[in-house]
């Protein structure tokens, strides 16, 4: 076999092998609604295991509030399985303030309206599948 040949079946493999490596991605946008008011920011976290939900995010961001509502998108994310929650650091201190026994003073949500029953809400009531673009809205 000549070396063209063989050159042209090497990055034929290589190309095919990327191809099937290559994963689609999609955005997963978030929607805020009903916050008490415009003061300090709403936190989005985005998780992709029970493991690591509520302590370890797969994304996060932040996003000023505008007529008591904000948006943040999450671009690139492969198809699985997420869960998303929020608070609003109306104090802007960058953690959701607790009161005695660990409850919340500062409003908080998350993905599917999941809440916890005298505890923080379970991964199989926020969990969702992302296999397209999705928008969810969560109030406060």
């Amino acid at each position: 076999m000549n070396l063209l040949v063989k050159t042209a079946i090497i990055c034929l493999i290589s190309f095919l092998s990327f191809q099937t490596q290559a994963q689609e991605t999609f955005t997963m946008t978030v929607k805020v609604e009903e916050a008490d008011n415009n003061d300090g920011h709403i936190f989005v976290a985005l998780y992709d295991s029970e493991s690591g939900f509520l302590s370890q995010p797969f994304k996060a961001s932040k996003s000023t509030i505008k007529n008591k509502a904000c948006t943040i998108s999450f671009e690139n994310i492969p198809a699985g399985t997420y869960a998303v929650s929020i608070f609003h650091d109306e104090n802007d201190n960058g953690k959701l303030d607790t009161a005695m026994f660990g409850i919340p003073k500062e409003d908080y949500g998350c993905s599917n309206g999941a809440t916890g029953f005298m505890g923080p809400p379970e991964w199989d009531d926020a969990k969702f599948e992302l296999k397209e673009n999705k928008s969810i809205t969560i109030s406060l």
